[in-house]
Parts: structure tokens; sequence; C-alpha cells
């Protein structure tokens, strides 16, 4: 207090320290469960390619899943402790992230992702396409 004035700190946003405006994430399934099962370094790392794509930018690992037609189903890998992690989402839709598929590669052929799990993330993709259609009624 400086002659009985009481000063109070306050600051001033300008746009450059405003909050990100991030995108709702969805887990489909027991995407979210999954994610937490894995080892720390892994959930970490998908955690924050997850952040990005709410933030509306792409992590540097993660690619388009082949097979799915565009860039709007993307997929991050990583290895850790000789195993292949999977991490599996869309951006597909609209002012949402959908994570579809958390999982840990067993296959020992080639760098492919087994049929099982293509098919799983189809199936998830579908029900996040009728969340989608929900969301913007």
């Amino acid at each position: 207090m400086i002659d009985g004035e009481c000063y109070t700190n306050v600051g001033i946003m300008n746009e450059m320290d405003k909050p990100p405006s991030l995108k709702p994430l969805y887990w489909v399934g027991s995407s979210k469960r999954d994610l937490h099962s894995l080892p720390d370094p892994v959930e970490d790392l998908f955690g924050f390619a997850l952040y990005l794509a709410q933030d509306g930018k792409k992590h540097e690992q993660a690619k388009p899943l082949k097979g799915f037609g565009s860039a709007g189903v993307l997929e991050v890998v990583e290895d850790w402790d000789r195993s292949t992690y999977r991490a599996v989402y869309t951006v597909r839709f609209e002012g949402v992230v959908f994570v579809l598929h958390i999982f840990q590669k067993k296959s020992t052929r080639g760098a492919a992702t087994p049929k099982a799990d293509i098919d799983l993330i189809r199936e998830r993709l579908k029900v996040a396409e009728q969340i989608a259609k929900e969301l913007t009624r």
C-alpha cells in the first residue's frame, strides 16, 4: 500500500497470451483405457500427439493410415523397449478429434497394421461418424 492506495496486479492479455481453443476429444470404445495401459513414455507421446490434433496441428510422427483414403485418419507409431505401439485418431469431422484405437502391435510380420485392428478401426470410424452427425444437430 502506498499512501493509503491499494494496487492490484492486473495483467492484460493480448492475442498471443490466450490459451488455445482446443477441439473436444472423443474416445471411442476402449481407446482411453488402452492409452492408460501403455508404458509412460508412450502414453506421454500419444497424449501430446492428441493435444496437437486438438489444437489443429499434427505431430511429426503422425502419418495418414493406409487404406482410409485421405489424411483424415492418422496413425502415430512409437517403438519402445522392443515393442511397437500405435495410436489411431481421426480429424475427418469438423471441430472434433476422435480417438479410434490404441494398441500394441503384436504381429511379427512386417510393419503392416494387422487386419483385425484395421477392421476395428473401420468399425469405430463408423461410430465416430454417427456421433459427429449427432453433434451437428
